[in-house]
């Protein structure tokens, strides 16, 4: 049997899940995969793609894998603290599930450690298989799978990470998500005219570190103004009155904050856009300003991607915006179709690899 999953991009409310805010993402055509075929012992063996092979558009020609081999009796000990193939076992064990032997072989079309939530696919991936390979009846609950793959990589080692990336891969399409009180998702019934370029700045980053410095400074603001009445960035936005707080912060924590207040202000203004209608344009200005903001307020953007991005606009494009958790990796392009050759030539021309994006359904089982 073969399972997949897509990746994402998140065109609203980047590092807000955390926050228990809102967000707006688009599942896409690269997907991490896992064929699994069940085994007569008590061993769980996963063939993953060679993460070397970590940029866009790279195909594992020489099919150089990974191997992790799993004693279903035995302890599970993690290596590291992004041991997810074994953690993503043990949670399945702690909530009760009945694994068994299982070979399991897994690649993908998504460059590794590029903000293109490739950890999350691949946990979203295996957790599938494996109930699909017990014949649980939560295989078919994207929700549920979605939650044990936030609890394999971030709850169980204590991540500042959220869970928009194992919900807009488990749910798939244009989604909205809210975390203020739990998760509720809506699918966002909106056509989106022209195309997404994604860009790989070919640039490594270090998503745990890059999280962790944007997530705890608007924690701890928050925490500094809750004397005051202050219980989430959703206040500023309800009563602008509240911005003058901001003023008791010192300019390290204002600034952060100001970035998750204005962040969220775009979130509103973007889900007004998407349901009266999409103006290109403005969708493309407003996806624009979400990039300034995490650049200016939350420092998560690079020269390589800001570069790209001029050039981008530069060549018609409407807008764009770094992706994922930032301080590398990839970023998209808002553009209409007929223009998205001319802004991938010259992407390329500077060294960049790039491709057009397609929207696509979420994690689910494939004709192999």
């Amino acid at each position: 049997m073969k399972i997949s999953t897509p990746s994402r991009i998140c065109l609203f409310g980047e590092h807000q899940d955390y926050l228990g805010l809102d967000v707006i993402a688009l599942a896409i055509d690269l997907r991490f995969s896992a064929c699994v075929t069940s085994r007569n012992d008590r061993r769980i063996v996963i063939r993953i793609r060679d993460e070397r092979l970590d940029t866009l558009n790279v195909e594992n020609e020489e099919q150089l894998y990974q191997i992790y081999e799993i004693d279903l009796d035995a302890p599970i000990i993690y290596a590291n603290n992004r041991d997810y193939l074994h953690s993503t076992v043990n949670v399945l064990l702690q909530e009760g599930y009945p694994l068994i032997g299982a070979d399991i072989r897994m690649d993908s079309t998504i460059p590794i450690g590029k903000g293109m939530c490739s950890s999350s696919t691949m946990i979203v991936a295996l957790v599938k298989a494996l109930l699909e390979s017990i014949d649980h009846a939560d295989k078919n609950n994207p929700a549920r799978i979605a939650y044990l793959g936030f609890a394999a990589e971030v709850l169980e080692f204590k991540e500042p990470g959220g869970m928009m990336d194992h919900y807009a891969s488990a749910l798939g399409g244009l989604v909205h998500l809210n975390f203020a009180d739990g998760t509720k998702a809506e699918t966002i019934n909106a056509s989106l005219p022209g195309c997404f370029i994604l860009v790989d700045s070919l640039a490594q980053k270090d998503t745990t570190r890059i999280l962790a410095e944007s997530k705890i400074p608007q924690v701890e603001a928050l925490d500094m103004l809750r004397p005051y009445g202050v219980q989430s960035v959703r206040d500023f936005v309800k009563n602008p009155a509240l911005c003058a707080l901001l003023e008791k912060l010192d300019d390290f924590h204002r600034r952060k904050l100001t970035a998750g207040i204005e962040n969220h202000r775009l979130f509103i203004a973007a889900m007004e856009d998407l349901r009266r209608g999409v103006e290109p344009a403005e969708l493309g200005r407003l996806l624009s300003a979400h990039h300034a903001v995490l650049r200016d307020g939350l420092g998560i953007s690079t020269p390589d991607i800001d570069k790209i991005l001029d050039t981008a606009l530069i060549n018609g494009a409407w807008g764009g915006k770094i992706n994922g958790s930032g301080g590398g990796g990839c970023c998209f392009i808002y553009a209409a179709a007929d223009r998205a050759g001319v802004i991938m030539a010259a992407g390329e021309k500077l060294g960049y690899p790039a491709r057009v994006l397609h929207q696509d359904t979420g994690v689910r089982v494939d004709e192999k």
